[in-house]
């Protein structure tokens, strides 16, 4: 396992290929100089030991050793064991909802943007709890299973967009169903599930049916409203520009609400609590504190320890390269002219 202290060191690399680039300019303007000078094969005659690639080699240990410099700067570590390490934490499921009503510009940027960024807040303040992601719509889809890998949690949830699901409409049910599939271990006392949701719901009643069976199952529900009560239109975009407002099969424009009493409903038949999301530092506090006094589940996971540095021997190998190119001179070396590895003597002639 590899780890990096300083990536932003890597932006370095690109002034190599610039290096290059001026390298090539300047050995054109020299060769046009000279041919202004004298004519070529005078020159040849004039400056017998002058190597006709040893500029190119030094270059080429200038790019190598300043390569090396830089992955040296970053500090590349490596991790050199793998143990098992006892955490204590709670079993957490984000069930994001990605219907188009989310699309709506009620509340900035639009509501999908402020659900991952509730939930991007949220694991922010954990610590060793587990957590999944879902994805629903119309249906629901398994976005990252259970894991202690926040940085990948992080990374699944800016990815997901109202796209990512043919199915539309919004089934909250669905995504209770796939969560109870979420929980591995059967020992967990606390299982916490959010649904995070401007309220729109088609499940037809089934939905209370769903909570019920996953409270008998021990999870604990809590529902993250996002939007207004006001509403908003749903804008259909393309490329970033507003193409049109969804209209229904009367061709009216379609406002859609937070619907906070669906979500309330959920939340108390689900033994948890509903929390309106239009303030992310509150919702963020209440929900830290909420967890905080749950009961924590030990749990075994494996992680890489012992993390070494290795910035020496890139650094040991940059000046070797540097220190060869500052005494490697530009002129042909005896032993190379007779072994004449670069056909130099059929160019003198």
């Amino acid at each position: 396992m590899i780890q990096f202290d300083e990536k932003t060191y890597f932006y370095l690399l690109l002034l190599l290929p610039a290096m290059v680039v001026l390298f090539v300019l300047v050995e054109f303007w020299k060769k046009r100089m000279q041919r202004r000078f004298a004519d070529t094969q005078l020159l040849k005659r004039l400056t017998p030991s002058k190597s006709n690639f040893k500029s190119s080699l030094k270059l080429i240990f200038v790019l190598v050793g300043l390569s090396l410099l830089i992955v040296g700067l970053v500090n590349p570590k490596i991790g050199t064991k793998l143990e098992t390490v006892k955490r204590e934490g709670v079993d957490i499921v984000f069930a994001v909802d990605v219907s188009k009503s989310m699309l709506a510009e009620d509340i900035a940027p639009n509501r999908l943007e402020k659900a991952k960024r509730l939930v991007s807040e949220i694991i922010n303040q954990l610590a060793s709890d587990r957590i999944g992601i879902i994805a629903y719509a119309g249906q629901a889809f398994p976005q990252l299973p259970i894991t202690t890998d926040y940085g990948a949690a992080k990374m699944f949830l800016q990815s997901m967009n109202t796209n990512m699901l043919s199915s539309q409409g919004t089934a909250i049910n669905e995504a209770i169903k796939l969560a109870s599939t979420y929980y591995d271990d059967e020992d967990q006392t606390n299982r916490v599930l959010f649904i995070v949701s401007d309220g729109e719901d088609h499940s037809e009643g089934s939905t209370i049916d769903a909570v019920e069976l996953a409270v008998e199952e021990g999870i604990k529900i809590f529902t993250l409203g996002v939007g207004s009560s006001k509403g908003g239109p749903i804008p259909i975009k393309r490329n970033g520009v507003v193409e049109r407002l969804k209209k229904d099969a009367q061709g009216e424009v379609v406002i859609t609400k937070l619907n906070e009493d669906v979500l309330e409903e959920i939340a108390d038949n689900g033994d948890g609590e509903y929390i309106n999301g239009s303030n992310t530092d509150e919702a963020v506090e209440f929900i830290k504190e909420e967890l905080n006094q749950m009961d924590k589940k030990e749990f075994e996971a494996k992680q890489f320890a012992e993390y070494k540095d290795q910035f020496q021997w890139f650094l040991g190998a940059a000046l070797l390269f540097l220190f060869l190119d500052v005494f490697l001179l530009e002129r042909k070396t005896r032993w190379l002219k007779r072994l004449n590895l670069f056909n130099e003597k059929n160019i003198d002639e």
